[in-house]
């Protein structure tokens, strides 16, 4: 194989001529050259890229790691959290244990005093609690016990205020069946002077059926209502002279007749032992006292039987 250089200054052309044994030496030095440079290269390569990896590895691990480590304390501060919270609901929970606790004793003492033997407290106890304070560290409440306790105290406060509501509504009505029912005289300064029932009539002289009770006085003696109710008649009925009729609940109505003078007019409201009239002697009247009389839907009953206790 012949080579020629042409040297550009001098304009001289050097001739080479290779044999082929020198040309396939220089073939073959050329293609270990190339691949002692692509295996040092391709050695280069992986060296930088492990350095890369490496680095961006510690880096990368450093900054989960760092990441971990705030999550850790974050968990651990809510727990710490969630823990004082869960404690501070039990103390509370334990104060509102012992103040249903207060409620029974009261709803028990109530039930004595009303005479209420079918409404059950139980549990029934002083809301006091205390104790030693115990060494080491104490163990929290579990929050499946709070729970419990939670609906357990839901439970009572239901069944509290269920009797303590009956409690109410029957005390209620008794202290109205108490105001409105008939009881007691309708004076406290006069005296009986004439009975319910048969008797001669003082000023014919005949048999006649007396339907009420007669209380004499002194001229000026106050009257009273001997129940709560509202006044449907006030002012001269026939031989009754000055009439109050006050009509009360369950069917009662109650009257007080010959009065001097009526205090109250028709559909007053009227309170027990409020002063309705002044003792006279109006109407069919021998002289001065008050016409008690009491009936029951419409009927004359004896007034005697609501004011024997009294």
């Amino acid at each position: 194989m012949q080579i020629i250089l042409i040297l550009n200054r001098t304009r001289r052309r050097l001739n080479l001529r290779l044999s082929r044994a020198v040309l396939l030496l220089l073939s073959c030095s050329a293609v270990l050259a190339s691949g002692a440079l692509f295996f040092a290269g391709v050695r280069y390569a992986d060296g930088r890229t492990v350095a890369i990896l490496n680095n961006v590895r510690a880096q990368t691990t450093a900054t989960w790691q760092e990441d971990l480590d705030d999550q850790r304390r974050e968990v651990e501060e809510i727990k710490v959290r969630a823990q004082s919270s869960l404690d501070a609901l039990a103390g509370k929970l334990s104060l509102l244990q012992g103040r249903v606790m207060r409620l029974d004793a009261l709803g028990v003492r109530l039930a004595e005093m009303a005479k209420l033997e079918d409404m059950d407290f139980t549990e029934a106890g002083q809301p006091g609690m205390g104790g030693s304070a115990q060494p080491g560290e104490l163990e929290s409440i579990a929050v499946e016990d709070v729970i419990a306790a939670l609906e357990q105290l839901e439970y009572k406060l239901q069944d509290r205020d269920e009797k303590l509501t009956a409690m109410e509504s029957l005390l209620i009505n008794r202290s109205l069946q108490e105001m409105t029912h008939p009881d007691g005289g309708p004076t406290a300064r006069g005296w009986l002077s004439s009975i319910y029932g048969y008797r001669t009539d003082p000023i014919t002289g005949k048999k006649e059926f007396h339907e009420g009770l007669d209380f004499s006085g002194k001229p000026g003696t106050p009257i009273t209502a001997v129940a709560a109710g509202i006044v449907t008649w006030s002012g001269p009925f026939q031989g009754y002279g000055n009439l109050i009729e006050i009509s009360h609940m369950g069917g009662y109505v109650t009257r007080y007749a010959h009065n001097h003078t009526n205090l109250v007019t028709v559909g007053d409201k009227i309170e027990k032992g409020e002063v309705i009239a002044v003792m006279g002697n109006s109407g069919r009247s021998t002289g001065t006292h008050v016409h008690f009389e009491v009936l029951k839907n419409g009927k004359q009953v004896n007034p005697k039987e609501y004011i024997a206790t009294k």
